[in-house]
């Protein structure tokens, strides 16, 4: 299947694209983790061109992989990677403005097994420092988590990595620790359950799932998407 995508003027003016009508620019989706919440399946991606991210992209499918729908708004210039369920109705979702560096950290967290997000800043607005980006988040509990940003190189002096605890389920953060040495926090391995793998053959992204010692597809995304090309001129009518 291919993600509906259709660029707008607006997207062009706001990525800088050098798209025309004879030289579209190529667009591509990418898959990043799929996990399952009770019955329903997630999967976590962005929409981008060459060299800019265009928008998230959050999936949901609760027919067992054979529809999928938009479960969350895009959002402009971000990606979304990791999955963190806590049980059949409680997870999470780490994501970061990605244009044009890693910024403005945040999650999605939906308390009814995925079928409505709030968005949840990790950085309050009076944050002299917002860059990075979630290298590593885990719940134990419905309030109770730690987030590690990644502020990578060249943030002014700032430690590179920072600890992060909430204690309200992500309606606010704590600075717990920085570091210019990586941190880590205790959590449990990732699914085994669940894979994303990209088909060069097809150019196609497939979501696999294990069922014993073989992996199944379950359903496959095409890497290419419609190309971008400025949209036709609005014509006025003749009186």
């Amino acid at each position: 299947m291919t993600l509906p995508f259709r660029c707008t003027a607006e997207d062009i003016r706001w990525a800088g694209l050098s798209c025309s009508e004879e030289d579209p620019c190529p667009i591509f989706l990418e898959l990043s983790s799929v996990e399952s919440v009770g019955t329903r399946y997630i999967a976590t991606g962005n929409i981008h061109a060459e060299a800019v991210t265009l928008y998230s992209v959050l999936l949901a499918s609760d027919d067992a992989g054979k529809t999928w729908t938009e479960a969350f708004e895009r959002v402009r210039g971000a990606g979304l990677d990791r999955i963190d369920p806590l049980d059949a109705s409680t997870v999470w979702v780490s994501g970061q403005e990605l244009f044009p560096i890693p910024q403005n950290p945040f999650l999605l967290a939906s308390s009814d097994g995925g079928k409505s997000w709030e968005r949840k800043p990790v950085l309050n607005e009076a944050a002299e420092n917002r860059f990075g980006s979630v290298q590593q988040f885990h719940f134990t509990g419905k309030n109770d988590g730690s987030l590690i940003v990644d502020r990578g190189t060249g943030n002014g002096g700032d430690a590179a990595f920072v600890l992060y605890e909430t204690r309200d389920g992500g309606e606010s953060w704590q600075l717990k620790q920085e570091s210019n040495k990586p941190l880590r926090i205790r959590q449990p391995p990732p699914s085994a359950d669940w894979r994303v793998r990209v088909e060069s053959a097809s150019r196609a992204y497939h979501i696999e799932r294990r069922q014993g010692e073989k992996w199944m597809r379950v359903a496959a995304f095409s890497v290419n998407l419609d190309k971008c090309k400025p949209p036709p001129a609005e014509t006025g009518e003749g009186h």
